[in-house]
């Protein structure tokens, strides 16, 4: 696994994240998963750990709940590829079981450093573990369509609408929300030296 074309921060990162033995969970991993998607990108997704397809390929949402995040970003009006996508936890635990509170704490580290490097305009939290990760609560039909912080945007965990399939369409309004909020930050913020180009892409 390489990642190309990368600013030099974000390449320690993905190494350090790689190459993590701070948990359990680095022994049972067969890849971690650090993230993926443009070093500028607008938008960042953040779920909650790896699950079993991830982890053999070390790339973000590629199972089942990846598939559903697919088609709910094609209905939202965004591309995967505009998009950074990685979660709290960047191994998978055991029989994707929910991250302890001590993995969290130890993989939190990685994940701010992602969000300085990245500094996207939105920040889209998917599922509890993120939002209770990232702000410290939890409650997601509670927190939905509301904005946190002036960035952070809370709603459902793919898997959380794979299982419940009523989900998608107020899953999907969250996606498009998050969509034209960036938008309009871009818009308010055109001299701020954001938009000079996408910048390269972190594949893990």
């Amino acid at each position: 696994m390489a990642c190309i074309m990368c600013p030099p921060d974000l390449v320690m990162l993905q190494e350090k994240i790689n190459s993590c033995k701070l948990c359990p969970l680095s022994f049972t991993r067969n890849h971690a998963v650090p993230g993926s998607g443009p070093s500028k990108a607008e938008i960042m997704l953040i779920g909650e750990a790896p699950g079993r397809e991830e982890d053999l390929k070390g790339l973000p949402f590629t199972g089942r709940a990846g598939r559903v995040l697919d088609e709910a970003l094609e209905k939202a009006g965004l591309s995967r590829s505009d998009l950074f996508i990685t979660s709290v936890v960047k191994c998978r635990p055991p029989n994707n079981r929910n991250p302890r509170r001590e993995e969290i704490e130890l993989c939190l580290p990685y994940l701010k450093d992602q969000m300085e490097a990245i500094n996207p305009r939105i920040i889209c939290l998917m599922g509890n573990i993120a939002a209770g990760a990232v702000l410290g609560v939890v409650g997601v039909s509670a927190l939905r369509n509301q904005t946190l912080s002036d960035r952070f945007l809370v709603t459902y965990h793919p898997a959380a609408v794979l299982r419940n399939k009523n989900l998608m369409e107020d899953f999907v309004s969250d996606l498009r929300r998050a969509r034209m909020m960036s938008l309009k930050v871009a818009g308010e913020g055109k001299d701020e030296g954001k938009d000079e180009g996408k910048g390269q892409d972190l594949l893990s």
